[in-house]
Formats: structure tokens, C-alpha cells, sequence
């Protein structure tokens, strides 16, 4: 499998106030910095996990790969709908933001450290205003995850004042 950075992350564009999150905020010093994009109709997040993340040695902690799925899920959910409001990372529009309604995670293989990982979703409209978001996540050739989330768009009641 061919691993390639991902330039336009939606991540890079989510407004300030909106980018602490610990698993795809770019503003949080401690978090992830898990970001998305497109691959023609797909989305991929690239992710190395670091020795901490280690469940027992040798395997990455399943809660990391939780983690990712979800990050990934809301990210790519945010790609679809800005791409069918006629957008794309990086043009100078603000995205939608997501939050989580759902997550759930398959793990099918222990995931083995020291490998880059590649969260690889597929967009699903169910409602103007929610996605399901099917994700799975290799560690290099190998399947080792399979998740879902349904994603819908942030409330107005969580932007700030």
C-alpha cells in the first residue's frame, strides 16, 4: 500500500475557535493532529502511532485506533458536505463542522506499532445535515479495523459567544 501525505486536510480549515480537539484539532499542543482528506471519492487520514500509544508492547492501544475512526468520521463528513455545497479544502470557505451522534469499531487484527496507519472512508448522505461515514483502517496491506459514524452537523449551540 502507498502511503501519501495529505495536503488539503478539511482540518486546516476549521475556524479557530473549533480546532482543540484532541484527535484532529491542529490548535491542541498534545493532540493527534489527525487530518483529512480526499482521494477522488474517499477519504484518508494518515496517521504514525507514537511508542506511547502502545496497548502491550509491539500493538497499538485500541482506543487510539477509536480515536481515528471517529476523528476521521466527522473530518470526512465535513469534506462531503463542503464538497456538495460546492467546496473544497483550502478555496478560503469555512467548512461545516461535525460532531459524533455515533461510533462503532470492528477490530479485526491486532495492529501492529511501528507502522503507518490509513483510516480509508467512504461518505454515506442520510439526512441534509448527517453522514454515515464507513472507515477502514490498514496497517500498511493489512485490515486490521472496520468502523462506522454517524456525524452530524454541529449544533449552533456549541459555537461560542
Amino acid at each position: 500500500m502507498i502511503i501519501k501525505q495529505i495536503i488539503d486536510a478539511i482540518q486546516d480549515d476549521y475556524p479557530a475557535d473549533f480546532s482543540h480537539c484532541y484527535g484532529c484539532g491542529r490548535l491542541n499542543e498534545d493532540g493527534h493532529h489527525f487530518r483529512t482528506g480526499w482521494d477522488n471519492n474517499q477519504t484518508v487520514t494518515i496517521y504514525t502511532p507514537e511508542p506511547e500509544h502502545t496497548a502491550i508492547p509491539g500493538f497499538v492501544y485500541g482506543g487510539l485506533i477509536a480515536s481515528l475512526v471517529d476523528c476521521h468520521g466527522t473530518g470526512s463528513a465535513s469534506l462531503a458536505l463542503h464538497r456538495k455545497n460546492g467546496h473544497e479544502p483550502g478555496d478560503g470557505m469555512e467548512p461545516p463542522r461535525f460532531v459524533t451522534a455515533s461510533l462503532n469499531v470492528d477490530f479485526l487484527k491486532p495492529t501492529p506499532q511501528g507502522i503507518t496507519l490509513k483510516a480509508i472512508g467512504t461518505p454515506e448522505e442520510v439526512h441534509p445535515k448527517k453522514f454515515i461515514i464507513h472507515t477502514e483502517v490498514y496497517a500498511g496491506d493489512t485490515l486490521c479495523a472496520k468502523g462506522a459514524v454517524t456525524a452530524a452537523v454541529m449544533p449552533a449551540t456549541f459555537k461560542s459567544s
